[in-house]
């Protein structure tokens, strides 16, 4: 990208990864360290998903997206308002990939336990998002667009319902992305400014459920952005 020896490093937080490296962004350059940040959250499903399991191949697909968080005034449009970010190592079988030690032989692919994952998400995602809302001081049903990861329909119609907040109210592309873990986000922000469902001064909220297990969400007014293409 011709940057030069700028800092650098992963993190590593599976569907919730893209809010956790927003979080850590936004406090590198609240610290003064740096006034601009650049926050790829990238996934390649296919190097794990068995091409023959009904219950995963379906479901699950490459993809990656990014954002530029830049230093600003607290009070204009596209600050970061509220963060919420937990994690329970207690649920970490839940969603995983074997190591070595458990399969030394053969194929090691990704495996879900899938009901209790749904609900577990459905929960921390329903209730990370009100606390970013409460934070910043706003209702659920004042809301203008959530942007939950995007899972599966079924936890989405669920959060919703949680929330309040009516479908056209919930950005959603997986349709045609499939589960793209830590880049599903910022593709469903693409998809909702390219159909014009996110406008400037719309009260956004972000929140993510995944493997760990680890949440987090985060709330901000939309900005006025000058579109350009993307591929979805």
């Amino acid at each position: 990208m011709g940057q030069g020896r700028i800092p650098a490093f992963d993190i590593s937080a599976v569907c919730s990864g893209f809010l956790y490296p927003m979080a850590s962004a936004g406090a590198l350059i609240t610290a003064g360290i740096t006034d601009s940040v650049l926050v790829v959250a990238a996934e390649a499903y296919s190097r794990v998903v068995d091409p023959t399991g009904r219950s995963t191949a379906v479901l699950f697909g490459d993809g990656a997206g990014a954002v530029v968080l830049r230093a600003g005034r607290a009070a204009e449009p596209g600050a970061l308002l509220a963060y919420d970010l937990g994690s329970d190592g207690e649920g970490a079988e839940l969603i995983r990939i074997p190591g070595p030690r458990e399969q030394p032989t053969g194929d090691r692919w990704f495996a879900m336990a899938g009901r209790k994952v749904y609900l577990r998400a459905i929960e921390q995602m329903a209730h990370s998002a009100l606390r970013v809302v409460k934070d910043c001081g706003w209702s659920p049903e004042t809301i203008d667009l959530l942007v939950p990861h995007q899972a599966n329909a079924r936890i989405a119609d669920a959060l919703a319902r949680r929330l309040g907040l009516p479908p056209e109210r919930m950005a959603w592309e997986l349709a045609r992305t499939g589960n793209t873990a830590a880049a599903s986000i910022p593709l469903a922000l693409a998809g909702a400014l390219a159909t014009r469902t996110l406008a400037p001064g719309a009260r956004t909220a972000l929140t993510a459920f995944g493997g760990g297990l680890s949440w987090a969400s985060t709330a901000l007014i939309w900005p006025q952005l000058t579109a350009v293409s993307s591929e979805l």
